[in-house]
């Protein structure tokens, strides 16, 4: 009998341990999900602030971003200096969280083209769009 009745507790406890366990696959909110972007969008950034321009780096821009009626938030301008397929690779996950996050909240934006640069040059080792 003291042996049931301990075996009745163990498995008590073990059903309260599985019904009140976390839940780490719990869908995130939408303003979570809008954390974790802006959190990596800020990322990015930083990358992309660290970037210097001089006559041995070149400069680009990569689209960024994707509005929910399609296209770019924006164009990110940076040099060679950094590390472009780690910064190219960030960029392409972004875009693709950002539409999906679009598409799973029925997000609403204008529909305005953003326009590319036409050319970018180096100002004082910054490299600086012209439109």
């Amino acid at each position: 009998m003291k042996n049931s009745f301990f075996a009745a507790i163990l498995l008590l406890l073990c059903l309260s341990f599985t019904a009140f366990q976390c839940d780490d696959d719990a869908p995130l909110t939408q303003e979570q999900e809008l954390a974790q972007l802006q959190d990596f969008k800020s990322e990015i950034e930083a990358m992309v602030n660290l970037s210097i321009c001089n006559e041995t780096t070149e400069c680009k821009f990569i689209a960024f971003g994707s509005k929910p009626c399609g296209g770019p938030w924006s164009y990110l301008i940076y040099s060679t200096s950094i590390d472009v397929s780690a910064l190219e690779a960030m960029v392409q996950d972004y875009n693709a969280k950002e539409q999906a996050y679009n598409q799973r909240w029925n997000v609403a934006s204008d529909c305005a083209l953003v326009q590319q640069p036409s050319s970018i040059t180096c100002e004082n080792n910054t490299c600086v769009a012209v439109y």
